[in-house]
């Protein structure tokens, strides 16, 4: 507890050699280093992180194994089910399954991160079903009469609502033909049950709860915007984070928070300020400020500002490891925004800026980013003796990053938005014929009907994204724009109560397109989607 409180009140380097000193001997020691290293590589994506928090956490494991139950039986805790009495367990042993348990939990986080492919989610899926089956059994255990509760209770109950919530949750918003996997091998999962197990294990006494209320965040605040519809609970987001803001201040990570919380109802500037607080708090982790400068350039774009979001861009091309390729991307996106009369910064110019991107592709453990993929295939068209420019790269990736639902909260900044995107239309309307024509009139169209039903402009919304269905066959390239405009179309349709023709839609985007562009992200949607019509009701509707 005291290391975490050195992290959290920005003392990093102090908190881990606290924590290290001691990860031989104490399974919470080693848990704790391993998990903050942990958190660092998800920060950067060195190579070097990832490995030395991978190794780091293995470690810590075995740290675990030294104290849980020995026994020739093949698992301790399975073998409870088979009639090992309760008594046979000691406090430490009980502690010492939880610990293990957390230990692969985070080991199939730090896979999860590296890459969304579905493959990748099967072999985490199968890899941590100890974890998964030893967390169900601690959970049953505390439901027993006879289960004596020890002196450390509170730290044990709160490591299993952290593992029973983040795995509830977890399952619950994978696509459902991994669902159907992974329930064939005993996974089950179930949303609202996962928020319930982690919001109390936020809000109880505990080691963990630290770890619950970050999880809650990151699900409100980010997993529902990148892998999901945009429908965070901001409200809950900001009861978990003010009583860590009155205790830290100047907390790197929960300023970082209030930022993420200010972007998403809108109040760019406010969020601008958040994130220019955080990277002011501390200098010592370089990746909080690369966490700042990345939303920083999004806080940009949504106001239209190609100079400031350039600017980080081009700044976390120069410090950060995570994907070269979508900030050289992003630069050159940004640079093509500029009017003839913008002075550009350093001499740069789009065109060899488009140029180098996939020459920068990343590999993180032999796979690459799906943004990294998207940013090189719509790069290539700039390796032609005659480019045909992108129309609005930035809005563009904007959309892969869900960033129509933050600027839809905010009325003034989305009719800038369809002003951009209608004189984008207009050059595309005198532009010469090419191969790409058609597929950059569907990526203004996508975006424009996001715009138009942000602004309760209905009708326009539903032209917009039906026009790229019935040009579906005359695209080339960007065949990802057909189940994502369905999708789109398919989330109006709810908006409007027109539920059975939503579904179908839904229905359709997820099982008659494949091999494009982002299409785990597009996966996690539709779901996210299905599960919100749902809960419309059943009127033929």
């Amino acid at each position: 507890m005291m290391a975490i409180d050195l992290f959290l009140s920005n003392n990093f380097q102090e908190a881990l050699d606290y924590l290290k000193a001691k990860s031989k001997d104490s399974m919470y020691h080693a848990l704790t280093y391993a998990t903050m290293l942990e958190m660092q590589a998800m920060m950067t994506f060195e190579p070097q992180d990832i490995l030395n928090a991978g190794n780091t956490m293995k470690e810590a494991q075995g740290v675990c194994q030294r104290f849980r139950k020995k026994s020739t039986v093949a698992d301790s805790i399975s073998s409870l089910v088979h009639g090992q009495s309760l008594s046979q367990f000691t406090e430490v042993e009980i502690h010492a399954e939880v610990c293990y348990a957390e230990c692969l939990l985070q080991r199939a986080a730090l896979t999860f991160l590296q890459d969304e492919n579905m493959v990748s989610f099967i072999k985490g899926g199968i890899k941590v079903r100890n974890s998964y089956q030893t967390y169900k059994e601690l959970h049953n255990l505390q439901q027993c009469a006879n289960f004596v509760k020890g002196e450390n209770h509170c730290h044990f109950e709160g490591g299993v609502k952290l593992g029973v919530g983040a795995f509830n949750l977890t399952i619950s918003m994978l696509p459902t033909r991994i669902l159907r996997l992974l329930e064939f091998v005993g996974f089950s999962g179930n949303k609202d049950y996962g928020l319930t197990q982690l919001q109390e294990g936020a809000t109880i006494y505990s080691f963990r709860a630290l770890l619950c209320t970050l999880l809650l965040l990151c699900y409100h605040t980010f997993l529902r915007f990148v892998l999901g519809t945009g429908n965070g609970d901001i409200v809950e987001a900001e009861k978990l984070l003010e009583p860590y803001l009155q205790r830290y201040p100047k907390g790197a990570i929960f300023l970082f928070f209030a930022g993420r919380i200010e972007e998403i109802k809108g109040n760019i500037d406010m969020a601008i300020k958040r994130f220019e607080e955080c990277c002011e708090a501390q200098q010592k982790w370089k990746p909080f400020h690369h966490m700042c400068y990345w939303q920083l350039m999004w806080c940009f774009t949504y106001k239209q500002h190609w100079k400031m979001a350039y600017f980080y861009a081009d700044l976390l091309s120069k410090e950060s490891s995570w994907s070269k390729a979508t900030y050289m991307y992003m630069k050159a996106a940004y640079l093509s925004m500029f009017t003839p009369d913008d002075c550009k910064p350093f001499g740069d110019d789009e065109m060899k800026l488009f140029r180098l991107v996939p020459s920068l592709k990343l590999k993180i453990a032999g796979k690459s980013l799906p943004t990294e993929k998207f940013a090189i295939r719509k790069s290539r068209r700039y390796s032609a003796q005659k480019p045909v420019p992108l129309p609005v790269p930035p809005l563009e990736m904007m959309y892969i990053w869900n960033g129509y639902a933050v600027i839809g909260k905010h009325r003034n900044l989305t009719e800038v938005m369809l002003g951009t995107l209608n004189e984008a239309e207009n050059s595309l309307e005198e532009a010469a014929d090419s191969e790409f024509l058609v597929d950059d009139h569907c990526v203004v169209k996508l975006l424009k009907g996001l715009c138009y039903k942000y602004l309760g402009q209905t009708s326009d919304a539903q032209e917009s994204f039906s026009y790229i269905q019935t040009n579906e066959k005359k695209i080339k390239k960007d065949h990802y724009l057909i189940p994502n405009a369905m999708l789109e179309l398919a989330l109006l349709y709810l908006q409007m109560e027109r539920r059975k023709e939503a579904v179908q839609l839904l229905e359709d985007a997820k099982h008659n397109y494949k091999n494009y562009s982002m299409e785990s992200r597009t996966h996690f949607r539709i779901q996210d989607a299905l599960q919100q019509a749902k809960l419309f009701p059943h009127n033929g509707c």
